[in-house]
């Protein structure tokens, strides 16, 4: 498949997760939960995740933002249930590290999240992209202190 072919798959697939968000809402009972803003651009989040017994069981996301903050928030509710909490913040890790270029390890099936990698050519859309990723690690931080 060529680069342009794939860059076009990947817009697709960003916009498919804007406009038709997965876990969009709000979850009430027993929720950690989490608001982060990046002042840069005005994208803001309301996280909630439900953890029993260090697993994240469900996780729900509001907010407003561009196309980036929104689909990048989308994938990663889908991507973190199930998963320890562990295996949580190594995979907001993983996407940190995949935002900046570098190197990371292929141990987790990321799904559409991978669509996302094209925007550490952008550095002003890093933070986009990022912040439903460090809002998730903040409250998984202090879940589990």
């Amino acid at each position: 498949m060529s680069t342009n072919n794939l860059d076009q798959l990947y817009r697709s697939v960003i916009m498919d997760h804007y406009k038709k968000p997965r876990n969009k809402g709000s979850l009430e009972e027993n929720s950690v939960t989490i608001d982060m803003n990046n002042p840069t651009c005005g994208d803001r989040i309301h996280l909630t995740l439900k953890i029993n017994d260090g697993i994240v069981e469900d996780a729900k996301f509001d907010g407003e933002g561009c196309s980036i903050s929104m689909s990048s928030a989308s994938m990663m509710t889908e991507v973190i249930k199930g998963k320890k909490l562990e295996e949580a913040l190594e995979l907001a890790d993983i996407f940190s590290k995949m935002m900046l270029g570098e190197e990371y390890t292929d141990k987790y099936d990321l799904g559409d999240v991978e669509a996302l990698q094209g925007v550490s050519k952008f550095p002003a859309r890093i933070k986009c992209a990022t912040l439903a990723w460090k809002a998730m690690e903040k409250g998984v931080k202090n879940e589990s202190n």
